[in-house]
């Protein structure tokens, strides 16, 4: 069995797992984790670094920031991001102080080829309910294209594959573009939308969380790179 053979078959026995109902009250949360990535190179070896910020739900307040950076690890192969980031993303979220209701990815989880996006896989090991939410659109099977959600805040269109719901654009702003939400794991897409709209003000059209992680990433990366 190669590479790609084995994590296909790790994908595949993750996926049967995977919860697509809310397994809490989305009134319950308090905290949600923003997670992201960068990426730079140096001497032909390939490094990221991993934020995660955790906000208050209610007021958008900062909790908690922390990052960790290492060699990756896992060569590029398309729809298997997961093995290359995964490392990174548990070893930052060992350094949280607390542990947020929900983790929010810069990507997608059930919109991908085996449902298996990072979000999703991510979910096994984190041990919470997570959601991808993605800035451009992953064309899962390469021909699959998505409608325009309408010119209004919170309007949206499903992302179906033969009949079944991979994910939604949504637009949170009127005259922006739409993001793309996925489920990841143990939460719907309806409350999966909410949770986005809930959580996107009007500085940008992604949620907090993650556009906070966004930058995190970029300023880690640059005092990295200066460091190296």
């Amino acid at each position: 069995m190669n590479l790609e053979e084995e994590l296909t078959a790790k994908q595949n026995e993750l996926r049967q797992k995977i919860n697509l109902c809310d397994s809490f009250d989305i009134r319950a949360l308090h905290t949600a984790a923003g997670v992201d990535l960068a990426y730079w190179e140096k001497d032909g070896v390939e490094y990221a670094v991993c934020c995660i910020v955790v906000i208050d739900t209610e007021t958008h307040e900062i909790l908690e920031k922390k990052r960790c950076s290492g060699k990756i690890e896992v060569p590029y192969m398309p729809g298997f991001l997961a093995f290359r980031e995964l490392p990174l993303i548990l070893k930052t979220a060992a350094l949280l102080e607390q542990s947020p209701d929900i983790y929010i990815f810069d990507g997608n989880g059930y919109l991908h080829p085996r449902h298996m996006g990072i979000a999703t896989h991510a979910s096994f090991y984190l041990d919470k309910p997570t959601v991808g939410i993605a800035k451009t659109y992953f064309r899962v099977d390469r021909k699959t294209d998505y409608t325009e959600p309408e010119n209004e805040a919170g309007s949206y269109t499903d992302i179906a594959i033969d009949g079944e719901v991979y994910g939604r654009a949504l637009r949170t702003h009127k005259d922006v573009k739409p993001v793309f939400v996925s489920v990841g794991n143990g939460i719907s897409i309806d409350t999966a939308c909410a949770l986005a709209m809930q959580l996107t003000d009007k500085e940008s059209r992604i949620p907090i969380p993650t556009r906070l992680a966004d930058l995190e990433t970029h300023t880690a990366r640059s005092e990295l790179c200066r460091e190296s």
